[in-house]
């Protein structure tokens, strides 16, 4: 069995909002900088962090996660990634230890030292009681801290002297620019104007102890043994799937599991109001923000009609999350007014100002069970009777409705392509599950 080395850390905190994301960023800009070269992974479901950790690596960030992925798929993407880098940054979900697997599993399953990143801006010395907690914990390889949001050198000097024998790998001022978010995350990276500039400047206001980081250790990665299927499920179809500002919520790795099924991919843009090609066998709608852009997708006269035109030849529809809202009679924005949509499912989708759902959830299909995960901010109201559901991951219990109207099928529910290739043809082909 080959092995291969690398450097590599999992960018993790005590929770959400501590800057993990900004962090992994620059560190991933200032080490390709430097002529490092650099791969990062993000831990769980998650579709834009990945774009912009993307923009600041230069190479495409795929999924990691013990359960959605599975520790063999995550051992050999790993693998991979340490033939090609020199540097392999992974950054982690929520805080270190939440979840189930968590993000200190992953870092445990794979010998994976943690790099925790901590936001200093209102507290000094009690960094080191945070850095201390995480490590001895669970425990975990605790390499070091990069402390957020410094104020000064001043500053700086008194969560370092707090440290006691763990490592203040780096600091990072307080930003006067930051990255924008809204309801659903960061703001997808081709709407941030001046972004290489921004990921430039976060890059040279990480202040990187060289040496610290270059003394990590290196991690070594076998690609598994394991037995590799060659079945092409979806050999001869060509699959037409929507990819723009509205549509923007696609893995990566789903993209590379329809290829490898044996399909020909086309992309079309509703927003642009294109039709769906004339090729297509089935149609893909991926999640992302439609109630941005309901306006505009109301008036798309082309679209609407070529995908109503599309389910009356009884050609397959999938639509996830975002997708199903756009084939709702109306959607209901974030200002209460109500935007028609295709209407190919009955029923009104009215955004909420809360959370809905949130977590891992699988389908479970004759194949086995095809992974993913939910997160939403709006409700879908329907006369539809749900075909199937999906299973929380965590307690087994009822999740996502999957709607079927003909050889449609939409639901909240986001599809990890690659954890069941089969079930996702039959999910796509608009095959009995």
């Amino acid at each position: 069995m080959v092995s291969h080395q690398a450097k590599v850390v999992l960018v993790s905190a005590i929770a959400s909002g501590q800057g993990k994301t900004t962090t992994t960023a620059a560190l991933a800009r200032k080490l390709v900088r430097a002529g490092q070269r650099v791969r990062v992974f993000k831990t769980g479901p998650d579709f834009i962090d990945p774009m912009l950790l993307e923009r600041a690596c230069g190479h495409a960030v795929l999924s990691l996660d013990l359960w959605m992925v599975g520790h063999a798929a995550s051992q050999a993407l790993l693998a991979q990634a340490a033939m090609e880098a020199d540097v392999i940054l992974i950054e982690g979900v929520m805080g270190l230890y939440d979840g189930q697997p968590s993000s200190a599993d992953l870092a445990r399953a794979f010998g994976v030292p943690v790099l925790a990143v901590l936001d200093a801006s209102a507290m000094a010395q009690t960094v080191g009681a945070l850095a201390l907690g995480l490590r001895d914990y669970g425990p975990v390889h605790l390499a070091g801290v990069i402390a957020n949001r410094i104020a000064s050198a001043g500053h700086a000097q008194m969560v370092a002297e707090a440290m006691r024998d763990i490592p203040l790998i780096g600091t990072l001022s307080r930003q006067e620019q930051t990255l924008p978010e809204r309801h659903l995350g960061l703001v997808l990276p081709d709407e941030v104007s001046q972004l290489d500039t921004i990921l430039d400047q976060l890059a040279e206001q990480l202040q990187l102890d060289m040496q610290a980081f270059a003394a990590l250790p290196l991690t070594t990665f076998s690609i598994p043994e394991t037995a590799i299927e060659n079945t092409t499920p979806l050999a001869g179809k060509t699959i037409a799937i929507a990819r723009d500002a509205a549509f923007a919520f696609i893995y990566p790795a789903n993209l590379l599991c329809l290829q490898q099924a044996g399909a020909s991919l086309v992309f079309f843009s509703p927003l642009a109001d294109q039709a769906v090609p004339d090729s297509a066998d089935a149609v893909y709608l991926p999640g992302g923000y439609p109630e941005l852009h309901a306006e505009r997708l109301s008036q798309a006269s082309t679209w609407k009609t070529s995908i109503l035109a599309h389910h009356a030849a009884g050609k397959p529809v999938y639509a996830e999350c975002g997708g199903m809202m756009a084939l709702t009679e109306t959607v209901c924005d974030q200002q209460g007014q109500s935007w028609p949509m295709a209407g190919l499912l009955p029923g009104t989708v009215t955004m909420q100002k809360r959370l809905t759902a949130l977590g891992p959830q699988y389908l479970s299909t004759s194949d086995g069970e095809l992974r993913g995960h939910t997160f939403h901010f709006s409700s879908f109201s329907t006369s539809l009777t749900a075909a199937t559901h999906a299973v929380k991951q965590r307690d087994a219990q009822q999740g996502e409705a999957v709607y079927q109207v003909g050889n449609l099928r939409a639901s909240y529910f986001h599809a990890y392509f690659p954890s069941h290739p089969a079930a996702m043809a039959r999910l796509l082909l608009g095959e009995a599950l």
